[in-house]
């Protein structure tokens, strides 16, 4: 199943014709199924794919900095589906058109989306001020996939003014999210006490906002204890963004509660900054970044590709499987014969 098939946003309609053009044209226009399209195209590996994603691109860039980039991480069980999907109806109902990536772990056998909680998006993905696309991780490192910064610029070019982000879980890999967008929010629990003990330090250091969600009923008490836990653990990190401190909010993201001021903080952080003028450079450094990220894949690809690099890894593989010193040298051997040193 082709990721987001299960939509209805991305639904069994006729596929556009693979013309620059008319993809773009249907892009800016907003059309479903040109999003989905267009997006599939930067995810592909067909060569084809790539030269047509390539040049549509090449149209849209650089990405509006009229929208808002979120990435929103959490431990697990925090209810990341179920806090973008309040969230995004809150932003909906404020008149914003609201983007959702929603970064599926990856099939081990097949590489697609395995989809999992990203069904309980029911109510947000029927709005037609949204737009919602899981995309497979495969394997990719920092909790998203290799090609979110593009199908964040190509939701921006079809108007949309929200982007939220959901990473795959959190873990030290997931800062990289924070080079792809302008904001980034931790959900935590109300035991969070001992969650803190198992989040690395550089996922706090990136924080802007944070929200403890499932704070309701007899959880409430444990909920605010977190936030004044978190609040300190903040106060020691130097901030993420200049002259902003990380709010800290508790709710209940089934229920509603504490969306509503979640999405005040969040626009909050958007004029913030903006007044600061610092969303100008931090969307260039997503740019510098994602321009690394292209030319280590350009060179891995034809590292690869080089037909006697397979035979000499495999006999490489096997003289190293006992003792693996000269390593380094055989890599650069390696590279040598791909023409890459």
């Amino acid at each position: 199943m082709r990721p987001g098939k299960l939509w209805r946003h991305c639904s069994d309609r006729p596929r556009l014709p693979l013309t620059d053009n008319a993809l773009l044209a249907a892009l800016k226009r907003g059309e479903r199924t040109a999003i989905a399209r267009a997006i599939t195209l930067v995810e592909s590996a067909s060569p084809e794919h790539q030269r047509t994603a390539d040049a549509l691109l090449s149209q849209l860039m650089p990405g509006h900095q009229r929208s808002l980039r979120v990435a929103i991480t959490g431990v697990p069980g925090a209810g990341k589906s179920t806090f973008i999907e309040a969230l995004g109806l809150a932003l909906i109902a404020q008149g914003k058109k609201v983007g959702v990536l929603a970064i599926d772990p990856s099939s081990p056998l097949t590489g697609g989306a395995i989809l999992g909680d990203k069904t309980r998006m029911v109510a947000l993905s029927r709005s037609e001020n949204a737009f919602i696309r899981p995309s497979p991780s495969r394997g990719a490192l920092g909790g998203v996939t290799a090609g979110t910064l593009e199908a964040i610029w190509i939701l921006e070019a079809a108007g949309y003014d929200v982007i939220l982000v959901e990473t795959v879980g959190v873990g030290q890999s997931e800062i990289a999210a924070r080079a792809l967008v302008d904001c980034f929010a931790l959900l935590m629990l109300p035991n969070a006490g001992d969650d803190l003990q198992g989040i690395k330090r550089g996922i706090m250091e990136q924080t802007d906002l944070v929200f403890v969600n499932k704070a309701e009923g007899e959880n409430r008490t444990a909920a605010e204890r977190a936030r004044l836990e978190l609040l300190q653990a903040l106060a020691c990190l130097r901030p993420a963004t200049a002259e902003w401190t990380a709010p800290v909010l508790c709710g209940a993201a089934k229920t509603g509660d504490g969306i509503d001021d979640f999405a005040a903080a969040l626009w909050r952080f958007d004029a913030h900054i903006r007044a600061q003028n610092l969303l100008a450079p931090r969307r260039s450094e997503q740019m510098r970044q994602w321009l690394r990220e292209r030319v280590s894949h350009v060179l891995l690809e034809k590292f690869w590709a080089h037909p006697g690099v397979a035979t000499q890894f495999a006999d490489l593989a096997t003289r190293l499987s006992g003792a693996p010193g000269g390593i380094a040298q055989e890599i650069a051997a390696l590279l040598r014969l791909a023409g890459l040193s």
